[in-house]
């Protein structure tokens, strides 16, 4: 369904801002003021409005009256990011920061934005949907971030840091219950256990019923099936000396995510065997998978932390930050999301990985420092299987099983340093520099089993593969303090995703490894304050050189053993993006009891190479596509008001609409050769509607709420697969639909 243009909404929201009480007025309205977030952006502790990098910091208050109790939850809450489930796999999310991102789980491919948990490194899309409990704040650094964290930030990073446990007890159960029979239970502790150490445990349990349906058996998909526990240690011997150990499991038993095929699916010679209707249905929430195919998808993640800082002098501290974590998943996929199969796989993964990264930070006059060292080993092994019965001559017809058994070392190393020097009291100079060496070996063999004549070889294809890749990335920053509540900077960076080797091959020559990507970002803002911070503005312009970018695409090759056509899924380095935008956080708190918030992302983003040899109608090029995940805007206008009732307690009113503009779900999202579109894979302009009621007793100590999601039921898409060349597949994936759910808290 089309929605209106943004410009029509964003005038109606500048008329509601500017119908709001004049400066004069404000003056006299009492306290009022924003809340004052600190972050760690730059490694160090400071102010969110006097670090010259486009960042966004949530606190727990905010992310509670948002309702975001995952990471997918901050969709829409800042501009130019996409943050979604992952296409096919319950616990993936596919995250996109101005334009740059990597949506697909495979194991081979690394993430292009960074997601770190107490400053540890999660090397996988996969277990960083991660359930918001026991936080203190989650921060979404915009843009190249590679001379101050790890490795594979070269869209952004996002930080989510937990709760420390102190000398103040802290102790709270929340109790969810919603429709899809949701039910979920939340409990943290936290307090001292000596007058140095204190602890901490939080647990958490969640289930819903899934919200797509079988019409035939009535089974459920897209469901939720969920339980996380963290435990943690806060040691502080004295003054100048703190350790910190975490130890945090995840397990996840949910059904098949299904999505819904678009297109007619054929067998592999083209030959049509399910044919859809002209106008796919609008989708309702139904649909029928292969029989038999196991409605399962599991997945296990465990992780501990020690991290140690030492404060040797008033200008010198020490840092050392050790974590080993370790994920196995075991996904049933449904690839053409029907009842054929053509593109049934299961992916069996066992992940770990450990790290270790030292860091001093220096401060002296007028000079800050922070620089390390950073290490990380990764390995990853692997089985896949693909069935794909009636992919050869249709239903009834001849057996196919692919089975792909891989193993996969990743050994990084890393050297950084950032400055600042404050060369008046108002005008900072920062530079930057961070120098990885990548070194990754892949080992793999792939077998194929079929009653077609002459398909059945063990191994089909098998190859052992090595490869280096080494990369200096600088950081420029400028910054002036205007005034005491106005800054201006302006910000130079390079980032940096290294090669890889395609996890997909199936023919000699893709098992070629790819070459890194590279990002240069170029930006301006202005962070300010006024009106004694009842309002603030922050702005950003941006523009992003980004080269080199890896691309999977879709195609068909002819097997040179049996002259059969075999399906093709290349990963290329396609050529160049040109990007720009802006960037608009706006917030206004006109009285103590009344909060607006509006946030507002701009993105032009064009391919000006994308090299690809099928293209021969437009010379060898598909520069005209759309780049996928980048929708031109992106907003959100959020108004939270609180009522007092006196010694029955308050209420407090939330609200927000949601805005994306057409986006395309996939890199292939032409036909072969053609500039036509495939309407399938793009999303057209949608709202969407949240809103809350929350009553909180007069001691602060109980709450209940109401929170309502999507509320006008809109049927949007969120991401997309292209598997053309396996039976013309291409399925899509949908957001949720309207949701209630009540939800009580109790602190004590």
């Amino acid at each position: 369904m089309n929605s209106p243009r943004p410009s029509r909404n964003l005038l109606l929201a500048a008329a509601v801002a500017a119908a709001l009480p004049a400066p004069a007025a404000l003056a006299q309205q009492g306290s009022a003021a924003i809340e004052e977030i600190v972050v760690t952006a730059r490694r160090t502790e400071e102010s969110l409005q006097s670090v010259p990098v486009a960042v966004s910091a949530f606190s727990e208050a905010t992310l509670e009256r948002i309702g975001a109790v995952d990471s997918t939850g901050l969709q829409g809450m800042v501009p130019n990011l996409n943050i979604v489930q992952g296409r096919g796999s319950s616990n993936a999310t596919n995250i996109y920061i101005r334009g740059v991102g990597q949506p697909d789980a495979l194991q081979t491919f690394d993430p292009a934005v960074g997601f770190y948990v107490d400053e540890v490194y999660f090397s996988r899309i996969r277990g960083t949907q991660l359930d918001l409990y026991d936080i203190e704040r989650v921060e979404v650094l915009r843009g190249p971030q590679g001379t101050l964290y790890g490795k594979n930030t070269i869209g952004g990073a996002l930080n989510v840091v937990t709760r420390r446990p102190g000398q103040e007890p802290y102790r709270m159960v929340q109790i969810t219950a919603g429709d899809y029979d949701q039910i979920e239970g939340r409990l943290s502790l936290a307090g001292p256990l000596t007058e140095t150490l204190a602890g901490s445990v939080a647990v958490l349990r969640a289930l819903r019923d899934g919200y797509v349906t079988n019409p035939d058996t009535g089974a459920e998909y897209n469901d939720r099936d969920a339980r996380a526990a963290r435990v943690a240690l806060a040691w502080d011997p004295s003054d100048n000396v703190s350790v910190d150990w975490a130890a945090d499991y995840n397990k996840e038993d949910n059904a098949l995510v299904l999505g819904q095929p678009i297109n007619t699916l054929t067998t592999l010679f083209g030959v049509p065997i399910l044919v859809l209707p002209a106008d796919v249905p609008k989708w309702d929430f139904k649909a029928t998978p292969t029989p038999g195919l196991p409605n399962s998808q599991e997945l296990e993640h465990w992780g501990t932390s020690l991290n140690a800082r030492w404060d040797i002098s008033e200008s010198l501290s020490l840092k050392s930050i050790t974590a080993y974590r370790k994920l196995d998943y075991i996904d049933y996929i449904d690839i053409d999301a029907t009842t054929l199969e053509t593109g049934d796989v299961l992916v069996d993964v066992d992940q770990d990985q450990v790290s270790q990264e030292l860091q001093a930070t220096w401060q002296r006059d007028r000079l800050t420092m922070v620089g390390g060292v950073y290490y990380l080993q990764e390995n990853i092994e692997s089985h896949q299987e693909a069935f794909a019965d009636d992919l050869l001559t249709g239903p009834g017809g001849f057996t196919f099983l692919r089975t792909i058994d891989d193993d996969l070392t990743t050994t990084s190393w890393a050297a950084y340093v950032n400055a600042s020097y404050a060369l008046t009291d108002r005008l900072n100079f920062g530079l930057g520099v961070r120098y990885t060496d990548e070194e990754k070996k892949y080992d793999r063999s792939t077998s194929t089993f079929s009653t077609f004549p002459g398909l059945t070889q063990d191994p089909a294809f098998a190859f052992k593969i090595k490869d280096n890749w080494t990369d200096t990335s600088p950081m420029a920053s400028v910054d002036f303090q205007a005034t005491g509540n106005i800054l201006l900077y302006a910000r130079y960076a390079e980032g940096f995703k290294s090669g890889g080797f395609n996890g997909r091959a199936n023919n000699p020559g893709e098992q070629a490894p790819y070459d890194p990507e590279e990002v240069t970002s170029y930006e301006i803002g202005l962070k300010s304050d006024w009106m004694d911070r009842t309002l603030r503005a922050n702005v950003a312009l941006f523009y992003n050189d980004y080269t080199d970018f890896q691309a999977r695409v879709s195609g068909i090759a002819t097997d040179p053993g049996t002259g059969l056509p075999s399906p093709e899924l290349t990963v290329l380095n396609a050529g160049e993006l040109e990007i720009y935008g802006a960037e608009l956080e706006l917030s206004y708190m006109p009285m103590d009891a009344l909060l607006l918030d509006l946030q507002v992302g701009y993105l032009d983003a064009e391919y000006k190479d994308f090299d690809d040899v099928r293209f021969t109608n437009f010379g060898g090029s598909r520069a005209f596509q759309a780049p996928a995940f980048s929708p031109e805007w992106t907003g959100r206008l959020g108004a939270t008001y609180t009522l007092d009732l006196g010694d029955t307690g308050s209420l407090r009113f939330a609200g927000s609409t949601r805005f994306r503009s057409r986006m395309a779900l996939a890199i292939d999202n032409t036909f072969t050769n053609t500039d036509t579109e495939i309407e399938g894979l793009f999303q057209d302009d949608y709202w969407l509607y949240d809103a809350s009621v929350l009553w909180t007793d007069a001691d602060g100590g109980f709450s209940v709420g109401v929170y309502g999601k999507n509320l006008a039921d809109e049927v949007y898409r969120t991401d997309g697969q292209e598997f053309s060349s396996v039976g013309n597949i291409r399925t899509v994936y949908y957001g949720a639909p309207r949701t209630f759910s009540i939800v009580a808290t109790l602190r004590f």
